[in-house]
């Protein structure tokens, strides 16, 4: 974005702050006193009691997703859009090259009733779909739980072991290396053939490719977005033909009109020689 681009959104800015004040300020003489502001004061990650999150500098958490109290998470791991993992009273650890899917809820238990405590720990390389909720359960190395599913109080995924989509696992249940469970409640459907052993490993390192491409494109400031809009705009494809028919004229507002040497991919203009 150029001087100019940057001064028109500042006045942009400035001209929305002052209708917002003068709103609340109407408010006010109204005699609406019940007016609040209301600011999203989300955290990605946040301390609980003496607690504080520790996550690895190489994994990936979604900005809108949650980290909070004691969790650990390892290497090449990945934190999806609208996870929570809430390390209150008790801790969570994820491993390394992990991926905890979109929406998914991973909590704790103090004590059970037989007074055991029951952390959750997660392994490594260890695929959990979307929407799982995982509590007070272990899940370990190169295993899968499908998109949906709920592990309740003790639970234990033995290594290479895989629960179903849907699948309600009962408290203090095991899961046997090796073999699907599914249903509600969940019970023995089959043993994995080799190829879907294979699978859970793949699965695993596919989630860590695709977490550090999502992690680039959330790193990106303001005018490199920008920049890319106006690419995208300028090389869409346009059917002039069809356009025609329906007397419609497409027009690139001036400021997104880019050089022609600068081409997708490639932010440099180059000159000529």
């Amino acid at each position: 974005m150029g001087t100019l681009g940057k001064a028109i959104y500042t006045v942009g800015f400035w001209i929305r702050e002052t209708g917002q004040a003068m709103d609340r300020l109407g408010s006010r003489l109204q005699g609406n006193y019940y007016f609040h502001e209301q600011l999203s004061r989300h955290r990605t990650l946040m301390n609980i009691f003496d607690k504080a999150p520790s996550v690895s500098k190489d994994a990936f958490v979604a900005p809108s997703a949650s980290i909070i109290g004691d969790v650990q998470i390892g290497r090449a791991s990945s934190i999806w859009y609208g996870c929570v993992l809430r390390g209150d009273v008790n801790h969570i650890s994820v491993g390394s090259g992990t991926n905890i899917q979109d929406n998914s809820l991973i909590h704790v238990a103090k004590t059970n009733l037989k007074g055991k405590v029951l952390p959750t720990v997660i392994g490594d390389n260890v695929t959990v779909g979307h929407s799982a909720v995982l509590h007070g359960c272990t899940v370990e190395d190169e295993s899968f739980v499908g998109m949906g599913a709920t592990l309740l109080d003790g639970v234990v995924v033995e290594k290479h072991g895989m629960v179903a989509a849907g699948a309600l696992v009962r408290q203090d249940m095991r899961i046997p290396s090796g073999e699907v469970w599914g249903g509600n409640p969940a019970k023995f459907l089959r043993k994995l053939t080799e190829e879907e052993i294979a699978f859970i490993s793949k699965s695993a390192t596919n989630y860590s490719n695709l977490a550090q491409v999502h992690a680039a494109e959330n790193a990106k400031g303001f005018e490199e977005i920008e920049f890319e809009k106006a690419l995208r705009k300028k090389h869409a494809h346009k059917d002039e033909e069809y356009d025609s028919m329906l007397g419609v004229v497409r027009e690139v507002p001036p400021e997104l009109i880019l050089p022609d040497n600068i081409l997708p991919g490639d932010k440099t203009p180059k000159v000529a020689a």
